[in-house]
């Protein structure tokens, strides 16, 4: 299976993708330039900064940036950002000395991956490598700080899916009688309703004085309420073929329990199917908590979210001036579609008829 998935290089370059964004999510103190929370108000919407390998003169240089100051468009009365290129010169580096943090809750230090050396950032302006939103804040470092929410609802929703999937699915194609009436009826019940407006009224009927912290893992229930069903009918169907399978009546002979019997017997020998459900399963928990953010019936600020950070473009015409607000949006498509190509590399790669890849 290893050897059929390297073959696929669109899921190779979708788990380099994946590895590279949770890299990032764990060590967003470090990476990112400045605190997500931290306000640069001379430099509210400001755009992303240009970093110059070429001075004025055409010469060749290590990367800088020109101070940036703020002006009144004479034609529109905006306030617009311009560089001076005629002031001092300030070096963009590696592992430089910044805002004190404590990466992980544990250790203290100020040293991040980069950053401008030797400037006060509120006098000549942040680096901003994605600019920065109404307060003066930079967005990359909260992009960065939101996908702590936005990458890992994924991963803790697929679990309770997968959990309520297979104890739910498991009973039902065990012992069928009554309970598989009961669960099967129960699956169809919250599959003929729409998925998105049953989401919304979920969300909508959270408590709003919740804190942030038991808001993420009701959001994270929602999204799951709904993705256990398939998995759970996949289980059933799996069940119901193998239970009077040979191996299966030999476990029994040799009075192996119930319990050992599924998870030593049964689930193993569909385990490649419920990865390949879980890869393609969290792109969907990304959009839906995404979107019930961004419509203001999930987390809410000051808790940092990809849905969460593009409520700030929700009108045309902040879109129109301030184009880089969108910048999480593509953070998501990203995501989505890196899960999506390692979902198909493994699905390839775990169907023993699939043709070369």
């Amino acid at each position: 299976m290893i050897l059929r998935f390297r073959k696929n290089k669109l899921a190779l370059l979708g788990a380099f993708v994946l590895i590279v964004m949770y890299l990032a999510m764990l060590f967003a103190d470090f990476v990112s330039p400045y605190d997500p929370q931290a306000r640069f108000n001379r430099y509210v919407y400001a755009p992303p900064r240009t970093i110059h390998l070429v001075d004025a003169d055409g010469n060749f240089s290590l990367p800088f940036v020109y101070e940036l100051k703020s002006e009144v468009d004479r034609v529109n009365f905006e306030r617009i950002f311009v560089e001076d290129v005629e002031g001092p010169r300030y070096p963009v580096g590696l592992f430089v000395r910044g805002e004190p943090y404590r990466l992980w809750g544990i250790i203290d230090t100020d040293v991040h991956l980069f950053g401008i050396v030797g400037a006060d950032p509120s006098e000549i302006g942040p680096l901003y490598p994605l600019g920065s939103d109404n307060f003066g804040r930079d967005l990359f470092s909260r992009v960065l700080h939101g996908a702590r929410i936005s990458l890992t609802v994924g991963l803790v929703g697929v679990m309770l899916s997968l959990v309520f999937g297979l104890m739910l699915g498991g009973v039902s194609g065990l012992y069928g009688g009554m309970p598989d009436l009961l669960i099967q009826r129960m699956i169809e019940f919250i599959r003929s309703m729409p998925t998105i407006p049953l989401w919304m009224a979920l969300a909508a009927a959270l408590p709003p004085n919740w804190p942030q912290v038991q808001m993420y893992f009701g959001v994270t229930l929602i999204l799951s309420f709904v993705g256990w069903t398939t998995l759970a009918r996949v289980v059933r169907g799996k069940f119901l073929s193998l239970r009077n399978e040979d191996f299966v009546l030999a476990a029994r002979q040799a009075g192996a329990s119930e319990w050992y019997l599924i998870w030593s017997h049964l689930i193993p020998s569909f385990m490649s199917y419920v990865l390949v459900y879980l890869t393609l399963a969290i792109p969907g928990m990304i959009l839906g908590e995404t979107a019930l953010s961004f419509l203001g019936l999930g987390l809410t600020a000051p808790t940092i979210s990809w849905g969460v950070l593009l409520k700030d473009a929700q009108q045309v015409q902040v879109i129109a001036l301030y184009p880089w607000l969108l910048a999480p949006a593509a953070f998501v498509i990203v995501a989505v579609l890196a899960f999506n190509f390692v979902g198909d590399g493994l699905r390839d790669a775990a169907d023993p008829y699939s043709g070369r890849i």
